[in-house]
């Protein structure tokens, strides 16, 4: 991952609604939800909800499909593992192979 997106991505989750958005799509795993279970989960009102996917969309942690009239969401898990490895890129003095357990243990193949 490049410095301008991990940048995009970490300013999309710096605001509580879009981290509480993305925390539930992770717990809901590649079932995904609805934008109607994800605002009565989070007591979020629709067109604020909106607004928020499409800055987690834009920063690419987020993906939709469309089901009839409404839109499923699902969190984008390779997004975060690209990030996660940006960050952790030169940790353990230069022998990043050091923290690839961890990456592995922390996003699953969910």
């Amino acid at each position: 991952m490049e410095q301008f997106m991990a940048l995009e991505s970490l300013s999309a989750l710096a605001h509580d609604t879009r981290l509480d958005v993305f925390r539930l799509l992770i717990k809901a795993g590649p079932a995904g939800m609805t934008a109607g279970d994800i605002a009565a989960a989070l007591e979020v009102r629709a067109n604020t909800l909106s607004n928020n996917l499409n800055i987690l969309s834009t920063a690419k942690l987020v993906r939709s499909a469309r089901e009839g009239r409404s839109i499923r969401y699902f969190a984008e898990m390779e997004t975060m593992r690209g990030l996660l490895a940006f960050l952790m890129e030169d940790c353990c003095r230069g022998a990043p192979e050091l923290c690839q357990p961890v990456l592995d243990k922390i996003i699953c193949d969910c």
